[in-house]
């Protein structure tokens, strides 16, 4: 879909689709009959947030639809204008509409600006146009909206503009992301994802490698194939460069959890909603979807994003419960349970992520169920050792609607992974389950400026809306814009 802006007012409005509150259509119907078929059309209209209303007015009109947005003709609040913008863009993508025209960021927000609201009703409408229909015989009409203009007058076409530029930026980042989650696993391995990765390297300032396991081995990065030697598939440390500001700025370094298929090796998962375990590579591909977004919008910022691709299943060759091995970093690790393994292919990427000396280091995973019993779907939780960090991604958070919730990084939690046989071991019991996977983690970043998001919960969905959310591409994609 194309963005971009529409310089006029209501009253010049001329569109298949025009998306508004109702006392935008009012002022966007200047012929009695137009206004007349309004009136019918609302007698029975809740103009509230969350209810929407379509009126078709005819080819003969200069707007041809109306789509009335309940609940947004006074002042309301970024919560209630975000619940008007979802419920908008739904309606929008049902639409057979070939083009539109959204008004909708003309409403009063409370502590929300023109480019906020512009930029929240974009968004809103990339993730309802979103389609997954590749691996269907019979697949579903496709989207016939192709392109919406924002509705801005003189003072609003820059921020608006601004708005739209980032917006097709995240959409495409948005898509890359939860196109990659929602591969099948007997699709997206290790190397076909670095395949896909390699599609980003048609960009001048990209540069895409990836080390292989023979490199790892000479490297020693014992803990990453650890995960991997159970599989026929060989696992990828997949590396991105993105060079868009000066040359000797110090890099922003994202690092995704890129477990294609998740059995829990030896320590077998249950059978039941096994198969989500494809979206256990949702932290790569929202790491890689981020950066797609960074690359599309141009922006003036260093950007290296590191994958640990690997499949984790049980073979004659699969890591056993008790095995030790050592890591990158030199630190030896207990492996208890096979189950967790993201954090075992993780440490060795945050230990290789050092040698480009970033600014900061975020690395992204659907790391344990632990998360999803304490936060449900929505939050990701935040861990980090730098508040200044941490603060910058709540709030790239809070902008975007993709929220985080911050969680303890105390050293009262370090002791649950004390190994009798090791200088770690790589599970801390039942309790805090999500905390001491976050205090492994934090073993091999000291030094750094690092977080931990843990998106178990909200980087896929379950159930009949099934397939990965592209979350946090939203939240990250905000914080690189505010780190430019």
């Amino acid at each position: 879909m194309k963005y971009s802006t529409q310089t006029g007012t209501l009253a010049d409005a001329k569109s298949q689709c025009l998306v508004t509150s109702l006392a935008g259509a009012q002022k966007a119907l200047t012929r009695a009959a137009a206004r007349d078929a309004l009136d019918r059309a609302t007698l029975d209209f809740k103009n509230e947030a969350g209810e929407v209303l379509s009126v078709v007015l005819g080819k003969g009109e200069d707007v041809q639809r109306l789509l009335v947005v309940g609940g947004c003709d006074d002042e309301i609040s970024q919560a209630q204008f975000r619940k008007a913008a979802d419920t908008a863009a739904a309606a929008l993508a049902k639409t057979q509409a070939a083009s539109a025209t959204w008004a909708l960021h003309q409403t009063s927000v409370t502590d929300g600006d023109v480019y906020w609201r512009a930029s929240a009703s974009l968004q809103a409408v990339s993730l309802a146009a979103y389609q997954y229909e590749k691996h269907k015989s019979k697949k579903a009409a496709p989207l016939k909206l192709a392109r919406l203009a924002l509705l801005a007058d003189g003072r609003s076409r820059a921020s608006c503009a601004r708005a739209v530029k980032e917006a097709a930026a995240l959409k495409a980042g948005l898509d890359f992301a939860r196109d990659l989650g929602n591969e099948p696993p007997n699709v997206c391995n290790p190397t076909w994802l670095l395949k896909e990765t390699r599609k980003l390297g048609r960009d001048s300032n990209v540069k895409v490698s990836a080390l292989d396991e023979k490199k790892m081995a000479e490297l020693g990065m014992g803990s990453f194939l650890s995960v991997s030697q159970g599989s026929e598939s060989p696992g990828k440390l997949i590396i991105v460069e993105y060079s868009g500001g000066k040359r000797n700025d110090a890099p922003v370094v994202l690092v995704g959890k890129g477990i294609t298929f998740d059995t829990g090796g030896i320590s077998l998962k249950p059978g039941p909603q096994m198969d989500e375990m494809k979206f256990d590579m949702c932290g790569a591909a929202t790491v890689l979807g981020a950066t797609k977004a960074a690359i599309e919008a141009k922006l003036p910022i260093n950007l290296v994003t590191l994958v640990a691709a690997a499949e984790n299943m049980p073979s004659g060759r699969a890591t056993r419960p008790g095995d030790i091995v050592t890591s990158l970093s030199g630190q030896t690790i207990e492996i208890l349970n096979t189950d967790a393994e993201g954090r075992l292919v993780l440490c060795d990427a945050l230990e290789y992520a050092r040698r480009y000396k970033p600014k900061t280091v975020i690395d992204v995973a659907t790391l344990t169920g632990a998360c999803i019993i304490a936060l449900g779907s929505h939050a990701s939780a935040l861990y980090a050792n730098d508040d200044e960090l941490a603060d910058a991604i709540l709030d790239a958070g809070t902008w975007s609607g993709d929220r985080s919730w911050r969680m303890p990084l105390w050293d009262d939690y370090q002791s649950q992974l004390k190994s009798n046989f090791a200088d770690m071991q790589n599970i801390g019991g039942r309790e805090a389950g999500s905390i001491t996977a976050a205090c492994f983690l934090a073993r091999f970043t000291k030094g750094m400026k690092w977080a931990h998001m843990d998106v178990a919960g909200s980087a896929f969905h379950g159930g009949a809306r099934k397939g990965a959310s592209g979350r946090p591409v939203p939240s990250l994609f905000r914080y690189l814009v505010n780190q430019c």
